[in-house]
């Protein structure tokens, strides 16, 4: 019975998984060395975050996560509006492996619920780049061209309600990401 027990424990460990590996943080508002400064120490104190690396011409950051870490986006856009200064785009590379998206569909993955908008149906394994389109991590502009890409409520709240029960329970927080 113990030999099955491992076993089975052993199997469930080697699942299907997905790990947030990095970023590429891009901010706005900043007008010099000491606002990249301010962002990079405010970025430095995200206890998931193990290295950032400033580009001041680009106005972005490389951030490279903790392995195993449960990544917040939210935690990312506090820290640049704690230091003053607002998310533009958030892109983050997830390992995903074996995950199937649809478009205009929620799936679970690297702990987080991510709503998948203007994509094509295609499983998702290795590597990829996904832009997170929230309000407050794209500009106004943009986030207004991407509301007509689905019709469900949560893309305005951020927050996952009646609309959006195929994955997770309402209240829960969802990101809304495109490839």
């Amino acid at each position: 019975m113990k030999k099955i027990f491992v076993v089975v424990a052993i199997l469930f460990c080697m699942s299907s998984y997905a790990q947030v590996t990095k970023a590429t943080l891009t901010a706005s508002g900043l007008t010099c060395s000491m606002c990249s400064k301010a962002i990079y120490e405010a970025l430095k104190k995200v206890n998931t975050i193990e290295s950032i690396k400033a580009n001041i011409s680009k106005s972005n950051y490389s951030i490279v996560f903790k392995k195993d870490a449960v990544v917040s986006f939210d935690e990312l856009k506090n820290a640049v509006e704690g230091a003053g200064f607002f998310v533009a785009k958030l892109q983050v590379t997830i390992d995903f492996d074996s995950v199937e998206v649809k478009n205009d569909t929620h799936i679970t993955a690297a702990g987080l619920n991510l709503h998948f908008l203007n994509v094509k149906d295609q499983v998702l394994t290795g590597e990829k780049v996904i832009t997170v389109l929230d309000k407050d991590f794209e500009t106004a502009k943009e986030f207004k061209k991407i509301t007509q890409y689905t019709t469900m409520k949560c893309l305005e709240t951020g927050v996952m309600g009646a609309c959006c029960t195929d994955k997770g329970t309402a209240g829960e927080r969802v990101y809304h990401v495109t490839i």
